[in-house]
């Protein structure tokens, strides 16, 4: 079977969010926070600390959520321009290949260590932190099924 894959910048950050907080070492660091956050809320009600406290628990929370949710699938997104490409995705049983005007790359299914589903993207991870994006707006559910089974056979 064979797509069309086009990118949408809006889409593609929201994709990368999702990709972002899915980190185990990030939802470690968001949970720690948001405990502290709540401890100090309790402790500060409770009159047993001072508002700095909390007020730290607070910057901390928002800095997180400026860094992980605006400033790093930004600079990833503008890093990358892949982004900017038209590509044909073909795939059958067996493999997957993306193809275009600027390169190719191709894979087995058994390279594939993980994967998950955001709104827009099938999110295929080949290591840790190694991914590629697959939009599954202009896939029929039949495909989409296909691609599912296919994802969790292997």
């Amino acid at each position: 079977m064979s797509i069309e894959v086009s990118y949408q910048k809006a889409q593609v950050l929201e994709a990368l969010r999702y990709h972002f907080i899915k980190q185990p070492e990030i939802k470690t660091l968001m949970i720690v926070v948001n405990v502290y956050a709540i401890l100090t809320g309790i402790l500060l009600f409770l009159k047993k600390i001072r508002p700095e406290l909390f007020l730290l628990g607070s910057v901390l929370w928002i800095v997180l959520l400026l860094l992980f949710w605006y400033l790093m699938p930004n600079i990833f997104y503008k890093k990358t321009a892949l982004f900017t490409y038209n590509w044909d995705f073909s795939f059958d049983n067996q493999k997957a290949s993306l193809q275009s005007m600027q390169g190719e790359a191709a894979w087995n299914w058994e390279e594939v260590s993980h994967y998950f589903e955001s709104p827009h993207f099938f999110h295929i991870y080949f290591g840790p932190k190694t991914f590629f994006l697959i939009p599954n707006d202009n896939m029929t559910l039949e495909i989409k099924q296909t691609i599912r089974a296919i994802l969790k056979n292997k």
